[in-house]
C-alpha cells in the first residue's frame, strides 16, 4: 500500500505563473485536486507515456480541470501543465509512496528505445536534451535546461 505522502499547493495565475514544463513526479501515484477559483480558462494537463517506456514522449490525453475534482496518475507518467489563459487555479498535489513497490524490480525498468518521433506537445525544454532538435528554445528556456531525457542512444532512430 501507499505508505508516504507528500503535499502541497500550486497557483497558476494569467500573466504571472502560467503553466509547468513536461515532467514526472517524484511518487509512485499523484492525486491532482483542483480547489478553484472560479473563472479560470484552459490550463489543463497534457499527458505522454510513462517514463522509460517507447512511447514516454508521445501524447496521451489532454485532461480539463474541474473544480472538485481530482486526476490520479502514475508519477512515471510525463505530463505537463498547460498554459492558464484567464484567471487563477489552485490545485492540491499529493505525491504517495510505496516503500514495497521502490523496493520491487517493477518500481525502476530499464529504459527502452522509443518508438517514434516525440509529440511536440511531449517535449521538455527542462529535461530533453534533444528539445533544440524539435523545437526552437527561447533564452528563458536555455537557462532552465538542464537535459538528460532520453538517454544517449534510447532517442527514437527513425
Amino acid at each position: 500500500g501507499l505508505d508516504q505522502h507528500h503535499s502541497f499547493s500550486v497557483r497558476y495565475t494569467a500573466g504571472e505563473d502560467l503553466g509547468l514544463d513536461m515532467h514526472t513526479d517524484d511518487s509512485d501515484v499523484t492525486f491532482n485536486i483542483c480547489l478553484g477559483k472560479p473563472g479560470f480558462t484552459a490550463a489543463g494537463l497534457t499527458f505522454c507515456g510513462i517514463m522509460g517506456q517507447p512511447n514516454h514522449r508521445i501524447f496521451q490525453y489532454q485532461y480539463k480541470h474541474k473544480i472538485g475534482r481530482c486526476i490520479v496518475h502514475l508519477g512515471r507518467q510525463r505530463h505537463g501543465a498547460d498554459d492558464i489563459s484567464e484567471g487563477t487555479r489552485v490545485n492540491l498535489i499529493m505525491w504517495n509512496k510505496s516503500q514495497a513497490f521502490r523496493a520491487s524490480t517493477l518500481s525502476n525498468p530499464p529504459y527502452q528505445q522509443e518508438e517514434a518521433e516525440p509529440s511536440e506537445q511531449c517535449l521538455s525544454y527542462t529535461h530533453d536534451r534533444d528539445f533544440g532538435r524539435h523545437k526552437e528554445m527561447t533564452s528563458k528556456q536555455r537557462q532552465h535546461a538542464r537535459g538528460w531525457c532520453p538517454p544517449k542512444g534510447f532517442e527514437f532512430q527513425g
